[in-house]
């Protein structure tokens, strides 16, 4: 199987087109996925249209055509939770200057991550294995991030709880997710309140191959957070803001 180019769809939802390397990458880290999902379920979607809509143009979708995000510097990323490495993979390959850590709590995804950035000689990425309830009050983790990434893995006042503490002071929080009601953006706020954040943007999209709903949230970190966040393991879960 190999996956689909769709210029054109670039083009037409985002207004940006992928390069021939960037394709070759990302055909390349498909191949490695398909490799390796026989020995570890790393993700049930394999199918190449399902592939290019939900890992690489859903994770790609989130970061691109931002009037707040400087592409040219070289910004330092965490995706949390990164599972098969989604977004932070298919992010890293077109943007081979910003750095990227891939957090996650599972050894073994992590150990295979590893794999796919030999593969793809990605010298860009790092892995770091461990819950964002803890890394997120390593010194050399907290406030140290321009830019954190964060897919849907529970309540968006409980995605916002997790990335804050990584984001310097003026950083950017991306979350994922599908879709997204009146009563989250209420309790979003009020967990910005308590974490020194603000809610600078919601995006809405219908994915374009099966036309799914799809908001990406844009949080600012306004101020330096209070030493209690992140709260212990499984708190912000059990207790969202």
């Amino acid at each position: 199987m190999e996956l689909p180019t769709f210029k054109d769809i670039w083009q037409d939802s985002l207004q940006w087109q992928p390069t021939q390397d960037q394709l070759e990458q990302w055909e390349k880290l498909y191949q490695e996925i398909l490799l390796i999902n026989n020995q570890i379920n790393l993700t049930r979607i394999t199918e190449p249209n399902d592939f290019w809509e939900k890992h690489l143009w859903d994770s790609v979708a989130g970061v691109i055509g931002l009037d707040f995000l400087q592409y040219k510097e070289s910004l330092k990323a965490i995706d949390i939770g990164t599972g098969a490495g989604f977004p932070g993979l298919p992010i890293g390959i077109i943007f081979p200057h910003w750095q990227i850590a891939l957090l996650d709590s599972t050894r073994k995804k992590i150990n295979v991550i590893k794999l796919f950035l030999e593969a793809l000689q990605l010298s860009n990425c790092q892995t770091i294995i461990g819950r964002a309830e803890d890394i997120g009050h390593f010194p050399e983790h907290r406030e140290s991030y321009d830019l954190g990434l964060i897919r849907a893995v529970g309540e968006v006042s409980v995605c916002a709880e997790y990335i804050l503490p990584f984001l310097k002071v003026g950083g950017i929080g991306v979350l994922y997710r599908g879709n997204l009601q009146n009563q989250e953006e209420i309790s979003l706020d009020n967990a910005l309140k308590q974490l020194g954040g603000k809610l600078i943007l919601v995006k809405q999209f219908k994915t374009p191959l099966t036309q799914s709903v799809r908001h990406f949230i844009y949080v600012e970190k306004t101020i330096k957070i209070s030493e209690q966040f992140p709260r212990a393991v499984g708190v912000p879960k059990q207790q969202p803001l």
